[in-house]
């Protein structure tokens, strides 16, 4: 729920290429590197912290061949080096309860998690365009037999809630259910929960919100009247979970709430003269890699700072963000189902 996810641009159209915002997206790249490599270059202890801060899950292990074909890029004559490959990324937001933090935040002593908030990022080939896609936790859809940490399998399902799918198998079967419904493969896995969310905006100082609305969420624990705010990471992250508080308390609002979010943590990060500031820099880079499973292919520092570095060429003009096409499902009003051929396109479009 915590990385950048958008629905609709700021005019209300799906797609259209944005400004400032994208433009944050590369800052944050920018930020996400810089941080990761200050920290490597601190050396023996720092380094060894950070790195030791990131869990990796082994999703490739897991699901062995049984998932979409990994595109090959094409090379022209004219173009004799192959390009920088293309990359999917899952991005998750957890509601895990994990830990005395993580349950304080998330407000009781539940077990287990879910996945807040979903994203496919892609990355074309040479990173200087992107597209990322929020998924809607409301949305039913089958979710596929799965792999067990035991060996075992889950039973496959039918018009099931979308995030149900991290409940009862984790990042594996998040990744799964995700390449089921899209058939594109994701190249890798990323994951933050509540308590590094709330560190990070600490870290940053806070971020500063303007709301059009009154807000008083008792699940969520926010009350804010109308008007600018500057939240702390308690606050922002509840500000991020908000759903029942504003408008019609669908998942679509709260996705709306968390844009606005995103737009404001990415505006803080670009603010901020980290390299000037090395406690706070090392804040950040605790913050970061505190909060964050992946896959085994970005679980060292080093394969993050590559990524952070392979986004230096993405401008403005090249990233676009949408939310998956949804209708209200006929079976029950308060679920969405994919709306098509609109989703089947989108998700052609990036294979």
């Amino acid at each position: 729920m915590f990385l950048p996810v958008t629905g609709l641009d700021e005019n209300g159209d799906e797609g259209r290429r944005a400004g400032r915002r994208p433009r944050a997206w590369r800052v944050a790249g920018f930020a996400l590197a810089g941080v990761l490599v200050v920290g490597a270059a601190a050396g023996g202890w720092a380094y060894w912290h950070l790195n030791d801060n990131i869990k990796s899950v082994d999703i490739n292990g897991a699901l062995g061949d049984d998932r979409p074909p990994k595109p090959v890029p094409s090379v022209s004559a004219s173009t004799p080096e192959p390009p920088t490959e293309a990359l999917n990324i899952l991005v998750l937001g957890s509601d895990s309860r994990g830990g005395a933090e993580n349950r304080a935040l998330g407000g009781g002593d539940s077990e287990g998690a879910r996945s807040d908030t979903a994203m496919v990022v892609h990355l074309d080939s040479g990173r200087d365009e992107a597209t990322v896609v929020s998924i809607p936790r409301d949305t039913l859809v089958t979710r596929p037999s799965c792999p067990t940490e035991s060996g075992g399998e889950t039973a496959e399902a039918y018009g099931v809630m979308f995030n149900s799918a991290y409940s009862v198998g984790g990042p594996v079967c998040a990744v799964k259910t995700v390449e089921s419904l899209t058939d594109v493969r994701m190249d890798h896995y990323i994951e933050i929960d509540f308590s590094g969310f709330a560190r990070l905006v600490d870290a940053l100082g806070g971020v500063t919100v303007t709301t059009e609305e009154d807000i008083d969420d008792e699940d969520s624990h926010l009350t804010l009247p109308a008007g600018t705010h500057h939240l702390d990471g308690e606050q922002a992250l509840g500000l991020a979970r908000t759903r029942y508080g504003i408008g019609d308390g669908s998942d679509l609002g709260r996705i709306g709430l968390q844009q606005q979010l995103v737009k404001a943590l990415l505006e803080q990060i670009s603010s901020r003269d980290l390299f000037s500031d090395p406690t706070r820099l090392y804040e950040v880079a605790d913050a970061v890699t505190g909060s964050l499973t992946t896959d085994t292919g970005l679980d060292s520092l080093t394969e993050l700072v590559d990524l952070g570095r392979s986004l230096r060429e993405l401008s403005s003009a090249g990233t676009r963000t949408v939310t998956m096409p949804v209708v209200p499902a006929p079976s029950d009003r308060n679920r969405v189902v994919a709306r098509e051929p609109d989703a089947s396109e989108l998700w052609e479009s990036l294979r």
